[in-house]
């Protein structure tokens, strides 16, 4: 990338209403603010779903995280609650000309500590890289490429980011992983300011990612019934053979996975994709070089 600096970063907590850890962080940061002030750029914090943070549900009408196309921004028709959350934060993060994105989640999945990319932007590639390498826990999930308009809210600038933290149940807090969370971003933060200074550490040219490849429902019947439970041998971020058991339906018959590569399952059993019908993501191991 150029070497035009980062002047400001924007922290988005609260996004989903029920997924505490981001929106307590950023309620700290809010009191404490010295944890993310740093000497070469501004950090602005923000609350995502005002509503539903009140209410602890993950949305009041549809989700927030997927009303940021640039089409849906743009048009007055859409004007549910999230549908209008979403304007107003992108207005403030245009008017405030946010140069990076940091959008904190939790998730009910076993996923650790994980950043989610939209793009092989060298500089995203080069930051995941040196947050794996000082921290080995952080894994560096891809999402399928959306060719126009993503509707992430990570995706309101091109420095965009999610980190997806579990396993944590939906309105909950868990102590140990906040703090882990909370020094992702400082490590984040830190990065950025030694890019400022044209100081960044060496690392390697490729970074290892696990990129979406696609999504797997739960089996169902003809009444959209959910019939089978998620295998217990099916863990994120662990191989899935061709052949091994995928789902234990309830009456007894065990489901296998049947496509012909190895393949890397996350977000497993997320309670909120239930609705999306996603039982897990399916992703390939890579290395990117850039």
């Amino acid at each position: 990338m150029s070497k035009q600096q980062i002047k400001k970063v924007a922290i988005v907590g609260g996004t989903h209403g029920n997924e505490l850890t981001g929106i307590y962080l950023i309620k700290k940061f809010t009191k404490i603010p010295n944890f993310i002030q740093r000497s070469n750029f501004d950090t602005l914090t923000l609350l995502g779903n005002l509503k539903a943070i009140k209410l602890v549900t993950r949305y009041v009408d549809i989700d927030l995280n997927r009303c940021f196309r640039s089409q849906d921004l743009q048009n007055p028709n859409l004007n549910n609650y999230e549908q209008i959350r979403a304007k107003e934060i992108a207005q403030k993060i245009h008017q405030e000309q946010v140069d990076f994105i940091i959008d904190l989640h939790s998730t009910t999945s076993d996923m650790g500590l994980t950043i989610i990319l939209n793009s092989n932007h060298p500089f995203l590639l080069k930051l995941a890289t040196h947050l794996t390498l000082i921290n080995p826990l952080v894994k560096v999930l891809q999402y399928a490429a959306i060719p126009q308009n993503p509707p992430y809210l990570r995706n309101l600038c091109p420095l965009g980011l999610a980190i997806e933290v579990g396993a944590i149940p939906q309105g909950v807090l868990k102590a140990e992983l906040f703090h882990q969370t909370e020094i992702l971003i400082s490590n984040i933060l830190d990065y950025i300011e030694l890019y400022n200074r044209q100081k960044i550490p060496n690392t390697p040219n490729n970074c290892t990612v696990y990129r979406q490849i696609g999504i797997m429902d739960y089996p169902r019947d003809n009444y959209e019934e959910i019939q089978a439970m998620i295998a217990p041998e099916v863990i994120d971020y662990e191989p899935l053979h061709p052949g091994s058991p995928m789902f234990l339906h309830f009456d007894g018959k065990i489901s296998v996975y049947e496509g012909d590569s190895i393949i890397y399952p996350v977000f497993i059993g997320e309670a909120a994709y239930i609705e999306k019908k996603i039982a897990m993501s399916l992703t390939l191991k890579h290395q990117v070089n850039y």
